[in-house]
C-alpha cells in the first residue's frame, strides 16, 4: 500500500471534526471502515496519528506533523485537478473519455462500446483496487465512468452526482492449489475452508476483507489470512500449496490452480456501472451497462467451471 490523496483528505477530516464517527460521515465512509482505514494509513506512516478520548480524537504530535503537510499539499492538488478537467474539456479536437476499474471482467466490452458510439474519441482507463476513489472520480468529473462492486451489507454509499447502475450479481470461489484435496471435489464446503491458510488482498474501505470474514463468522468458522498479498503474488502462494483465496467464478483456471464453487454460494460480488449523473455520458450510460454485461457473459463463457455452475442452478 502506497500513501495516496484521498489518505490525506482521511486524516484532515477526522481532525476537522473531532470524531471518527463524523469524520465518516462527511467522507460518506462507514465508521469501523473509517477506522479500519485510519490504522492503516497509520501504520504506512510509522505512528498514531490522533489520541482517542472519551470526547473525540485529538492529534498526536506525531499527527500534526502530517497534518501541516498534508494541509499544505491539498489546495495545490485540487488546483490541480481542477485544472487539468478545465483544460481537457476545454481542449479542441477528439472527445477524450476517461475509464476507471476495479479487478472485473467488464472494462474491454465497456471500452469496445466506447469505441463504436464515438469512433473518433481517445480513449483511456486505469484500474485501482477500490472502488470508492473510482466513485469520488466519477462526482468530481475525473473520470467519465467506472465499473466498480461491492459487497452484500456492505454497498457502495449513494452519491447524488453519480448513478451507480447494477450490472450483475455472482457468486464468490475458492481458488485451491490444484494438488490440493478439495481440488477434486465439485465443491467446497465453507467449513472445510475454515482451518486453511488464506491470501486475501490487503483490506481497502470497500470492506470486502470485513463481509467475507463476517460471513465466516456467522456460519461459526474463523478466516485465517496469514498472506497479505494480490495479483501475480497471490496466485502463486496458491499455485505453490501455501494458501488458498476466494476468486470471481469467471477466473480462468491456470495451470496449478483448481477453481471451484462454495456450497450454497454463502458468498456474493455485485458489479456496476458508474457515470456522472450530469456527466457526457449520461444519455448512453444504460446502452453501456447492457455492453458491460454482455462482456461478462463472454467471460463467463470462458470459464468452464462458471459454466456448469450456473446450468446446475438455472436447471
Amino acid at each position: 500500500m502506497e500513501l495516496e490523496v484521498r489518505h490525506l483528505r482521511v486524516i484532515c477530516a477526522i481532525a476537522e471534526t473531532g470524531s471518527l464517527t463524523r469524520a465518516a460521515a462527511a467522507l460518506r465512509l462507514t465508521q469501523p471502515g473509517l477506522s479500519t482505514q485510519l490504522r492503516r494509513i497509520e501504520g504506512l506512516l510509522g505512528g498514531p496519528l490522533f489520541e482517542r478520548r472519551t470526547s473525540g480524537v485529538v492529534p498526536t504530535a506525531f499527527g500534526q506533523v502530517v497534518l501541516t503537510r498534508a494541509r499544505a499539499v491539498l489546495p495545490t492538488i485540487d488546483e490541480l485537478m481542477d485544472a487539468a478537467a478545465l483544460a481537457a474539456r476545454a481542449e479542441p479536437g477528439p472527445r477524450h473519455f476517461r475509464l476507471g476499474s476495479v479487478n472485473a471482467p467488464l472494462l474491454g466490452g465497456l471500452l469496445t462500446a466506447l469505441r463504436e458510439l464515438h469512433p473518433a474519441a481517445r480513449l483511456t482507463s486505469r484500474g485501482q483496487g477500490s472502488p470508492v476513489p473510482l466513485v469520488d472520480d466519477v462526482a468530481h468529473g475525473r473520470l467519465e465512468a467506472a465499473v466498480v462492486g461491492d459487497s452484500p451489507g456492505y454497498e457502495l454509499p449513494a452519491r447524488p452526482e453519480v448513478v451507480l447502475h447494477p450490472v450483475v450479481t455472482e457468486p464468490v470461489f475458492v481458488a485451491l492449489p490444484a494438488a490440493h484435496p478439495l481440488a477434486a471435489r465439485g465443491e467446497v464446503d465453507l467449513a472445510d475452508l475454515a482451518e486453511e491458510a488464506w491470501a486475501s488482498p490487503h483490506p481497502d474501505d470497500d470492506r470486502t476483507r470485513e463481509y467475507w470474514c463476517a460471513t465466516f463468522l456467522a456460519a461459526g468458522h474463523r478466516m485465517h489470512t496469514v498472506h497479505e498479498v494480490d495479483g501475480r503474488l497471490l496466485l502463486e502462494l496458491v499455485r505453490s500449496g501455501h494458501a488458498v483465496s476466494l476468486c470471481q467464478p469467471t477466473f480462468e483456471e491456470l495451470p496449478g490452480i483448481a477453481v471451484r464453487p462454495i456450497a450454497g454460494s454463502p458468498l456474493h460480488y455485485r458489479h456496476l456501472l458508474a457515470w456522472h449523473r450530469d456527466g457526457p455520458l449520461a444519455d448512453a450510460g444504460a446502452a453501456l451497462a447492457a455492453h458491460a454485461a454482455a462482456a461478462y457473459r463472454t467471460a463467463t463463457a470462458r470459464s468452464r467451471v462458471y459454466r456448469r455452475w450456473l446450468a446446475e442452478h438455472r436447471a
